[in-house]
Order: C-alpha cells, then structure tokens, then sequence
C-alpha cells in the first residue's frame, strides 16, 4: 500500500530542482519534527548521493534502481520501497513518471 496523503506537516515552497529539472522535491517536516522530502523523477537515468539512510518509497509510477557495489537493477512500483545506506549512492532508472516519498533515516 502507497501513502496518499500525509497530513500535519510544514511544507517548504521552495523546491530542490536537480538533474535540469529531471528531479523536484519539497522539503516537508511532521510534527514531530521528522523530515522527509516527496518528489518526482522524470524518465532519465541519475546518480544519487545520499548523506543520511534514506528509504525511497514509490507512490506513483515506477523506477528500477541498482545500489552502491551491486550490478543487479531492481524494479519498485506503487507501494513498494528500498533503502540507501548513508554516505552511498545509487542509480535510478526511470521510464515515466516516478512519484515518492523521501524518508530519511
């Protein structure tokens, strides 16, 4: 099951644009002070860097992914997720629309 709505939250106006436009998100904070961002990513295949653990949950569309030290691509559609170890990165290869939600960890 994919997350529809979260309620309660702050949302930053101003959204993060990377990759040309091929990825935009808005920050968004809970009330208890948990941050989390939700996006798009438009057909492309990119490189991301990730700080913090992030776990990349699909709400919309669908994206295969391949993690740091791994050659295998892997599928994730509507209310499914994976998890990025902090200070990695991973490939992600998107051929429509891919909607999610950012949860950092």
């Amino acid at each position: 099951m994919s997350t529809d709505q979260i309620s309660n939250v702050s949302v930053n106006t101003q959204a993060n644009v990377y990759f040309d436009g091929k990825c935009v998100s808005h920050g968004i904070t809970l009330a208890d002070g948990t941050k989390k961002s939700v996006g798009v990513i438009l057909p492309a295949t990119l490189t991301f860097n990730t700080g913090a653990a992030e776990i990349m949950e699909c709400v919309g569309g669908a994206c295969e992914y391949k993690l740091a030290g791994s050659e295998v691509w892997v599928k994730s559609s509507v209310g499914e997720s994976f998890s990025i170890p902090a200070q990695s990165k991973f490939d992600i290869r998107v051929t429509e629309a891919y909607h999610y939600i950012c949860h950092f960890g």
